[in-house]
């Protein structure tokens, strides 16, 4: 909706996953294939993780998982890796697949393998396996290198990255991939380029701001159509994709809450989307002790002289706290990267940054607040509300400049207009 050329999907994601992972294990056992005893077993169980790795994702992927049912299912511990693993057995009942019951054991457990729900106990044997789909030691996976490439190139953004180079590189020491230390600003590559997707792309503006609307929709849908109680049902499960506003847009149901989700899903389609006002950056030294802004912080922080009238409600504003960084929060992921000199020699040992350039950056987070208007002609009020906000906060107004005059009264015009064609 923001991107155009953005329209491939996550079926075409995994089918490169796949692909990537049997490249991956195929590397590797073509110079090491004797010494870490890799067997067929291994390359299809790294391969079948790779495919099915996304299987359990819900409609909108990541916005279903951290934003959807977060609402509707307050504490509800869910992820899309757990949904996976239910799914997958599921395909397999359902479809009486014959297949070996220790290849999909594994293959679930590679899946998990970055999940906070990991398999640890089990991964005592051939490990570097598990870092290939989903890395949870060092956050470099053939995952990444998919969706990287993949959506730098559908969303017209040049990426300088090349997982190639890291393929052909990668070793195995001590049952963990290690990489050539000359790879070293390779792999700052990969992360910084991962962070400026998250900045420019999956967290633009406009895509969060239909995000939010999307999230308000299923929110006000869910009770007539049981969308989060599909989660507890993989034969159910599996029918939700994005399909689901064009499902709600087209139900007969006259429920008052299923008519405001529709106007909605009208409202993005006309592109009559929430305003956004504007965004400041966390200061440094607030990261730590941060705390998600609420809409009610917002209209807490309106002066009502300076409004214009205008008394601002929680439903009228919306806050979106956007997170971006390299993989580790404000640590920096190449610490926990090993690597090695040559082929030849056995040694793995850790780069410090400032042994390779004194260019590469010394803080490894954002955290970025954003503030919209669910209504276009309270642009001008929510904007100065949150302005007061920060003042109070921090003293002073940390957003970069003050909302434009002319977005507020341009937004206030058109409503007027319309008001007046109707």
């Amino acid at each position: 909706m923001v991107y155009p050329g953005a329209a491939h999907s996550r079926f075409e994601h995994s089918l490169g996953v796949y692909w990537l992972a049997g490249e991956a294990v195929n590397k590797i056992n073509f110079y090491q294939g004797q010494e870490l005893g890799i067997e067929e077993f291994d390359r299809n169980t790294v391969k079948l993780a790779g495919l099915l790795h996304d299987i359990g994702h819900g409609p909108f992927s990541h916005m279903f998982e951290r934003e959807f049912l977060p609402r509707v299912l307050d504490g509800y511990d869910w992820s899309h890796e757990d949904m996976s693993l239910k799914m997958i057995d599921y395909i397999v009942d359902k479809h009486c697949i014959d297949i070996d019951s220790a290849i999909l054991k594994t293959a679930k457990e590679m899946i998990l393998a970055s999940s906070e729900h990991g398999p640890q106990k089990s991964m005592t044997e051939k490990r570097f396996l598990y870092d290939i789909v989903a890395n949870g030691r060092t956050e470099i996976d053939v995952d990444k290198f998919d969706y990287i490439v993949r959506d730098s190139r559908a969303c017209g953004i040049g990426s300088g990255f090349q997982f190639e180079r890291l393929m052909e590189t990668m070793r195995v020491m001590d049952d963990e991939i290690c990489y050539r230390a000359n790879e070293y600003l390779t792999l700052h590559k990969l992360f910084a380029t991962r962070a400026d997707l998250h900045r420019t792309v999956y967290t633009h503006p406009k895509v969060k701001a239909i995000e939010l609307m999307v999230v308000d929709a299923l929110c006000y849908a869910n009770a007539d159509l049981g969308i989060a109680a599909s989660i507890q049902k993989p034969s159910e499960f599996w029918k939700l994709d994005d399909s689901i506003l064009k499902w709600i847009e087209t139900s007969d149901s006259d429920s008052p809450s299923l008519k405001e989700a529709k106007n909605l899903i009208q409202r993005i389609r006309k592109r009559d989307l929430y305003q956004y006002c504007n965004q400041f950056s966390v200061p440094k030294d607030k990261l730590e002790n941060f705390k998600d802004i609420t809409p009610q912080d917002i209209i807490c922080s309106q002066v009502q002289n300076k409004s214009g009238g205008v008394t601002l409600k929680e439903e009228d504003v919306a806050v979106s706290t956007v997170k971006i960084d390299l993989t580790r929060g404000r640590m920096n992921p190449l610490e926990r990267i090993n690597f090695f000199k040559d082929y030849d020699s056995s040694e793995k040992f850790q780069i410090p940054d400032d042994r390779i350039s004194h260019l590469l950056p010394r803080f490894f987070q954002d955290r970025i607040v954003r503030v919209y208007a669910k209504k276009p002609e309270l642009v001008g009020a929510v904007a100065e509300a949150f302005e007061n906000y920060q003042v109070k906060t921090y003293g002073c107004k940390a957003q970069v400049h003050a909302t434009p005059d002319k977005k507020k009264a341009r937004k206030q015009l058109e409503y007027q207009n319309q008001n007046d064609r109707q």
